[in-house]
């Protein structure tokens, strides 16, 4: 029964640290990345379709992604996708492909962004500090019932505690990663 908590519960903040690393993926810090695009829906014959899914998505240049649509007649679609996005990036296309430029960011934004990044890391701890109270909570529960013995739940407690800071420490580290990238030149 302790080791099903502490599974579960592991599992679930190792899902939580892997979305924030793939949500952080999706900021644009100046460089160009495949990740960027990956939100990006088009309307494929009035069925909102993942970018990726019509398209191949290839980093040339730091700071350039091309996105060739392998139906050339979604050129406009995919385009006018990107230009609809919140990437504030204006796609320029040929017909066959569509470039998409990546601007130096300024001091402002970059600063803006790494405020938005604290902001995300911090709901991320809540959400790990969340899994952890609901562990707790069962384990508790299961030594009120009887389930387990007082000596194996404050055991299984400490564990807990142990997860929880060792996935905090991740989320921390991912963010100092992605702060640093952010404010380089």
């Amino acid at each position: 029964m302790i080791r099903e908590v502490l599974d579960d519960t592991e599992e679930r903040m190792k899902k939580t640290v892997e979305f924030f690393r793939k949500d952080l993926a999706t900021l644009r810090a100046g460089r160009a990345t495949p990740a960027l695009v990956e939100k990006i829906m088009v309307d494929y014959y009035g069925t909102p379709t993942p970018i990726q899914q019509l398209a191949s998505i290839s980093v040339p240049e730091p700071r350039l992604l091309v996105v060739q649509p392998w139906d050339k007649t979604q050129v406009a679609a995919v385009e006018k996708a990107i230009a609809k996005s919140d990437l504030g990036i204006h796609p320029q296309s040929d017909g066959n492909v569509i470039r998409l430029v990546i601007p130096q960011l300024t001091e402002e934004r970059r600063n803006e962004l790494v405020r938005l990044i604290r902001k995300k890391a911090e709901e991320e701890r809540v959400v790990l500090r969340n899994l952890r109270r609901e562990a707790n909570d069962l384990l508790k529960e299961a030594a009120k019932e009887g389930e387990i013995s007082e000596d194996e739940r404050d055991r299984a407690l400490s564990e807990v505690q142990k997860l929880t800071d060792r996935y905090v420490a991740e989320v921390d580290k991912v963010l100092k990663a992605k702060e640093k990238e952010l404010m380089e030149v």
